[in-house]
């Protein structure tokens, strides 16, 4: 069981069986990246699924091979620890091609750890292949159960069996108590309003995944120094002083010319779309290059995103006196359009200066989420047209607060607002309230 409840489905096996394509067939939508070609996958990515009334944690892995780079150890280092924790492994095998050494290999690594198995042979896309499923036998891992992920077949009854190995729920009985409360999850790309999304953004190999591994405790995202090793956006829950936080890994962002596979293409969508849904972004920048023209236009599409951005200096520890004051000028003079934005200088690797991410987190969080009664407003932009009447008798006639996170106001004018003016109002709300770093979004509605 993980920290929500929820039983935990592992899919493991060799790379290029079909794993991502199975985790997409049973939560029914393109989760995970799916390429024709081994080692797209290669961090864990726990997404919610549920099939008969029954929720479980599916979690995709990465290939697990018997030897390989160091890169492709870490990755089945991921694959095994997936193993160990799971309440129940989905090993896939392609049934078309019979038992390969890393499958007997991965099947012994399964016999060891004696964890509760189904094998799953997959693309059996027909009856007329099914006879050779049973070759898989010699596994030693029970009956295996053919599917085809890609189109389908045999999913539904793949699903039944693993309901029917799955632990008891405990939480059943509350749910039937009538308690429908449910515990925020890691992985299942849904919105929870009790949890602030923290998305870890930046160019490859800046150190995101090593960053986003130290603040939930645990090794989930595969860290290497070769770029682009993360491929997808992988997110955990963890309970802070601040609340429960979702801290999201994205893939490493790099200007769409030099993006030329298709893996590739579909991480930046999804770290995008990371940044879209989060409510606070961590900019991480590897202070040993400066700030990079791609780290300026990061920072703008996260600023255009709407949420709040800390920008964090990582590997300040590798420079000296001269280039840590270079770089700090480089930050006023490239990254001047974020405004208060927090700077904080940190070493992911060590941990040197992680301990202030909480804190500015904090504070990120207090503006993102504020609310101010209607009197202040209205008297905040009373005082802000008799200092600086608006231009050509444009006036502001009434304001409110419309929403927050981040806080909206709905100013209702005589005639139109000039866009400079309307600036210095921005300002004058966000001195009034101390809102630092955080958007500000005004909308403008005439009222003859």
């Amino acid at each position: 069981m993980n920290a929500a409840g929820l039983p935990v489905v592992a899919i493991v096996g060799r790379p290029n069986v079909g794993k991502s394509t199975l985790l997409n067939r049973v939560v029914g939508r393109r989760e995970a990246i799916v390429e024709e070609r081994p080692g797209v996958t290669r961090d864990r990515k726990e997404v919610e699924a549920d099939w008969a009334g029954r929720s479980f944690l599916l979690v995709d892995t990465g290939g697990w091979m018997a030897g390989g780079s160091t890169l492709d150890d870490k990755v089945s280092a991921q694959s095994e620890t997936a193993m160990h924790d799971a309440d129940l492994v989905l090993f896939v095998v392609d049934a078309s091609l019979g038992i390969t050494e890393d499958d007997a290999r991965a099947a012994e690594v399964l016999r060891r750890l004696g964890r509760p198995t189904l094998v799953v042979a997959n693309k059996v896309d027909d009856a007329g292949r099914e006879p050779a499923i049973w070759d898989l036998l010699s596994l030693g891992l029970g009956e295996p159960v053919p599917v085809s992920a890609l189109h389908g077949r045999g999913a539904g009854d793949l699903l039944d069996d693993v309901i029917a190995r799955l632990p008891e729920d405990p939480q059943a009985a509350r749910r039937e108590d009538g308690d429908g409360g449910r515990s925020p999850r890691a992985g299942t790309g849904e919105r929870d309003d009790r949890v602030v999304s923290v998305a870890l953004v930046g160019r490859p190999n800046v150190g995101k995944s090593t960053l986003f591994n130290r603040l939930i405790g645990e090794e989930r995202a595969v860290v290497h120094d070769m770029p682009g090793t993360t491929r997808d956006s992988v997110d955990t829950v963890v309970e802070t002083d601040e609340g429960p936080i979702r801290f999201v890994d994205t893939a490493g962002m790099r200007r769409k010319s030099r993006i030329d596979e298709g893996a590739e293409y579909y991480s930046l969508v999804r770290a995008l779309r990371a940044v879209d849904a989060a409510d606070i972004a961590f900019l991480v920048i590897d202070a040993t290059e400066g700030i990079t023209h791609q780290d300026q236009r990061l920072a703008e599409r996260i600023d255009a995103a709407g949420c709040p951005i800390v920008v964090l200096l990582n590997k300040w520890e590798l420079l000296g006196t001269e280039a840590k004051a270079d770089v700090t000028n480089q930050v006023g003079r490239r990254l001047a359009f974020l405004g208060e934005a927090p700077v904080l200088r940190i070493s992911a690797l060590s941990g040197k200066g992680v301990h202030r991410l909480l804190p500015a987190l904090g504070g990120a969080i207090e503006g993102y989420r504020t609310r101010v009664p209607t009197r202040r407003v209205n008297e905040v932009v009373a005082a802000a047209q008799a200092a600086q009447p608006g231009p050509h008798g444009a006036r502001v006639l009434y304001a409110t607060q419309g929403a927050s996170d981040p806080p909206t106001f709905t100013l209702f004018a005589n005639k139109e607002i000039p866009a400079p003016y309307l600036r210095y109002l921005e300002r004058s709300l966000r001195e009034a309230f101390a809102l630092g770093a955080t958007p500000v979004k005004l909308r403008v509605r005439r009222r003859s």
